[in-house]
Parts: C-alpha cells; structure tokens; sequence
C-alpha cells in the first residue's frame, strides 16, 4: 500500500463538509478510513475527528497568522505531518515555542492551500467539516462492516476510537469484547444536557437528585489495591499533578474502585476559586511545591466497586454504593426531588416539595458554584454520551458587545462571514483612545444559517476601507454592530489587553437595535471577573418546579 497524503484526507474533509446527507458523509469517511494503512489508520481516525493524535502540540492561532505561499503539489504524507506534530508536542523548555513554530512552518511551506487550510482548523481545533464524533464511529464501523452498536460500546468504554478502529482492522468484531471496563484504563465520562431551569429539567428525568455543579477539573479516580490513577475528563491522566485525590483514593475502605467526580480549588470561606485557579495548579507539575494551591476531591459517581461494574446500574444504586463507601466530605452535596410530589396530582403531595428543591439551586448559587445538574434516579451510566439521564441548569450570563473583526468562513461556512472578534466599551482609554473599544475573544458559536447570512451582509457593509489583516481570512469593521453574547465566566487570558476572555461565548442574537455607544464596558468584565460568577440577581430558576 502506498502512503497516504495530506492531500486525501483534506479531500475527504472537504467533500464531508460539501455534502449534506448523513450517509453520503459516512460512507466518504469510511473510504477514506479504508485507504489507510495499519500505521496510518489510527492518525487519519484522530484527524477527521477533528484532532491531532498528540492532542496537545503547543500551536495555536498565533502560529497561523502569516502563513506562507502554498505548494503547488501535494507531496506531505500522512506520516510526515504526524511525525512532525511529534516533535512540536516533545519540545520543551527554553527555545520550545520557536521549534514548534519550526515546526509548523516547514509543513506549511510544503502544504498546498486545501492542505494548509485542513491544517489550520486541525491545529485550533476548529476544523468543522460535520465530521463529529457519531458520524466518524459509524464511518469506523462500516469501513470494517461491523454493527455500529458494537464499536459505540467498545469506544465509550475505552474513549480511544482511534485504538478502536486498529482492533478491527486486526481481529473483526470479535476483537471488540477486550473492551470490557479495566480498573486504570479510563472510559469516556458520562455528560449533561442543559436546561433552561429546574421545570424544565425536571420534565427530562422524572424522579431525581438535584446536585450542585461545581466548576473544577472533572475527574476520573481508577484504585487498584494501592495503585492509584487519575484522569480528566479528556482522559488524559494527571495523577503526579494531584497529590490530594490520590491520598483520598487511597484512604477508601475498598480495594478496587472507579469514582467520577472533581478536583476543584476552594478558598478558605468554602467559596470555589474562579476556574482557571483551579486549571492551572492542575497543569502544574511541581505540585508539591509550597506555592501550589491545595484541591479539594469531590466525588460523584462509582462506576466500579471491588470487583463490581456499576456502569448498568441505576443512578440510585450507584449513589448508594458511593455512600457506602466514600466519606460525606467528600461526596457533592445533593437533594431528592419525589417523582410523585405533584399538587395537581397528589393532593396530599407536601406543597414544600417544588420550594425545597428551588432552595437548594438557590443555596449552591449563593456559594459560588455553577448552577445545579439533576440527575435521573433511574438512568444508567451513559458513557460519552449527553443524554436525558443528567441536565444541567445554570444561569445564563449575558453581555452586549461590539463586533471589531470578522473571520472568513471555510468549509460548511465558506462564502460567509463567521467567527465574530468581540470587545467591549473603553470610554475612560484605559487601553487605548478614551470612547475605543478592548478585545475579550472570538466566537463563532450559536449563530444559525440565516443569522450567518444575515451578518454576512451586514459586516461585508462595515468593512474598514484601510482593513490590514492578520491573515487573509480576517476582516477588520468599523465597530458598530453589537450582539448579544451569553458566556459561561470571564477568565485571566494574557492574550487580550484587558487580560480578561469570556469563557464559552456564543452568538444569542444581532442587536442592530442598540448603537455601539450603549454596549457594555470593560469595567463591568472587570467586576464579573472579580466577582467570580455571574451578575447580581441571575435567576436559576424561573418558575415553579414541578
């Protein structure tokens, strides 16, 4: 078998993109998948899942912005450009930054434009060609004329599809059942819906816990007798980084165990640290050190105790079996909502009920977590998957804010304007002339085809006529449109002069309705991001549990 190019597989991710039936997109992926050798097999699963297969190079935007001419033929094989994202992840310490960008820069310069663009998105993260994650499970399972169902069980049991895509390749299907739950090997995390508030999450589940959300690094904790192993939610493992989870794991009265749940940072009151406190001592590696700021564990979920999977259990039965096993201190504090407690149905219901339950979101909100996540007593352990069994309410933060550039669009979006830069008011010039505007980030998320369409037009009519792009896909405007933004928490970023970033922003609605001059300021980021949460008086739930 020849060596697979580049240039394939950006094919292939462009065709994805350009296509809009489900099984015409799968049946591209498969053949692709198919033209793989046995070594090339598990990069090219990785990529057109939209990742690279070291999951973290140390690239990024910065390294993109002045991209070289393109290559006129396509000569970069897949092995090539994986062998080269090696080295760019193994470099460390001093120099590291400029050999990665060595790095990426050689492949560029060898890169045809389909390539570099296929690159690009690979390296953000943002290659959005409609491959996601079910879609490329079904293409692994038709390449290799398999039942989808089994390789959706062995790949949520392992969270490695690439590994998954290589046993079938070697052993068929029957190769499938080595993916059985392993005390040390982690499986992908169980996620949660959302809902607007507790009624509406209510109606999803039926009989629940209401649980706090906390806003830490979510954890898997595997004990083996007394070998200890920790994992993200990633399923990258951080055990040498969190000394804290090891020792409580170990101080469990069992001998084997797997448990969900979160390291998070509290200050001394028991309010959490804002979260990139608690990111960053978990990316520490000097742990130890007398600086590091200490983690409390807080555990969920047991999916596995002394010898016993749990994962087909109900949510009840897994809760009963983490009490039973795990000290009150650490377990995330909960409430039980009675599936029965309905005054239209039950009159003899305690009238309470909806007011304890709304009490209890309202409490974990006046501690300084997230929001709440309920969770069906009856719903098994759904490993990577967002189903009905958890959903989780928070409340929503908003900002206006001013678009200043605009990103061309490529892939599904090419011909639009997309990924949105936004900034908020300086009207005192703390970062430049008094009445200007601050950066706080980009988005591209929440905007649909008419809304896409619609800002196309309208920001293509804003152009700066001195525009001097980054790149050639941006587009700098004159700051007049304002949208509307919902964002999970303001975060420290030294990318931006305010040194402020909105974390998960998205799109909620254009407001050509409001001038520039009424958007939000800097200043009030600023106290968002002091504060640590949301606005004063965000509502969690807006109306009546039932």
């Amino acid at each position: 078998m020849t060596s697979l190019l580049l240039a394939r597989v950006a094919a292939a991710s462009d065709a994805v993109a350009a296509t809009g039936g489900r099984k015409a997109k799968i049946e591209l992926l498969a053949q692709c998948l198919r033209e793989a050798s046995d070594v090339e097999l598990p990069v090219v699963v990785s990529w057109l899942s939209g990742a690279t297969r070291q999951r973290r190079t140390g690239l990024g935007w910065a390294s993109l912005r002045d991209r070289p001419p393109a290559a006129e033929a396509a000569t970069l094989t897949v092995a090539e450009v994986d062998a080269a994202l090696e080295r760019a992840a193994d470099a460390a310490g001093a120099g590291s930054q400029v050999a990665r960008r060595d790095v990426l820069a050689g492949l560029l310069v060898a890169a045809t434009d389909a390539e570099q663009r296929f690159l690009s998105g690979l390296i953000t993260g943002e290659l959005r060609q409609g491959a996601q994650a079910g879609l490329l499970l079904e293409a692994v399972a038709t390449a290799a004329a398999v039942p989808a169902a089994a390789v959706r069980r062995a790949v949520t049991l392992s969270g490695d599809l690439p590994s998954v895509a290589v046993a079938l390749r070697d052993g068929g299907e029957e190769a499938l059942a080595r993916f059985g739950l392993q005390v040390g090997r982690p499986l992908a995390p169980m996620l949660a819906g959302t809902a607007p508030d507790l009624a509406a999450a209510l109606a999803r589940t039926g009989g629940a816990a209401v649980e706090w959300k906390l806003d830490g690094v979510r954890i898997q904790v595997h004990r083996d007798g007394a070998d200890v192993a920790v994992f993200t939610r990633t399923l990258d493992e951080i055990t040498d980084r969190v000394p804290e989870v090891v020792a409580a794991a170990r101080g469990l009265p069992v001998t084997s165990v797997v448990l969900d749940g979160e390291a998070i940072a509290l200050r001394p009151d028991g309010r959490p640290e804002p979260f990139q406190v608690t990111s960053s001592r978990v990316a520490r590696r000097d742990a130890a050190a007398p600086a590091a700021v200490p983690l409390t564990t807080m555990f969920f979920d047991a999916l596995h105790l002394d010898g016993a999977d749990l994962l087909d259990a109900t949510g009840g039965e897994r809760r009963l079996a983490l009490e039973t096993t795990v000290p009150g201190e650490l377990i995330v504090p909960r409430h039980l909502v009675d599936p029965a407690v309905d005054p239209a149905v039950d009159p003899e219901a305690d009238p309470d009920a909806d007011a304890a339950a709304t009490a209890f979101a309202a409490d974990a909100l006046a501690r300084g977590h997230e929001g709440v996540v309920v969770k069906s007593l009856a719903a098994p352990y759904a490993m990577g998957r967002r189903g009905a069994g958890w959903i989780k309410v928070k409340p929503r933060l908003t900002l206006d804010l001013v678009v200043l550039a605009v990103e061309r669009g490529h892939g599904r979006r090419t011909g639009y304007l997309s990924n949105l830069h936004l900034g908020a008011r300086d009207p005192d010039g703390e970062f430049g002339p008094p009445g200007g505007f601050v950066m706080l980030g980009k988005t591209f998320k929440g905007l649909t085809d008419v809304m896409l369409a619609w800002q196309t037009e309208h920001l293509s009519a804003l152009a700066s006529s001195t525009t001097t792009s980054t790149g050639s896909w941006q587009v700098d405007v004159r700051p007049e449109l304002v949208v509307e933004i919902a964002f999970d928490g303001v975060q420290t970023s030294p990318r931006y002069p305010a040194g402020m970033a909105l974390r998960f922003a998205r799109v909620l609605a254009h407001r050509p309705d409001k001038p520039a001059s009424q958007a939000d300021t800097v200043a009030t980021v600023r106290r968002l991001h002091a504060a640590g949460a949301g606005p004063d008086g965000q509502a969690l739930v807006s109306r009546p549990v039932r």
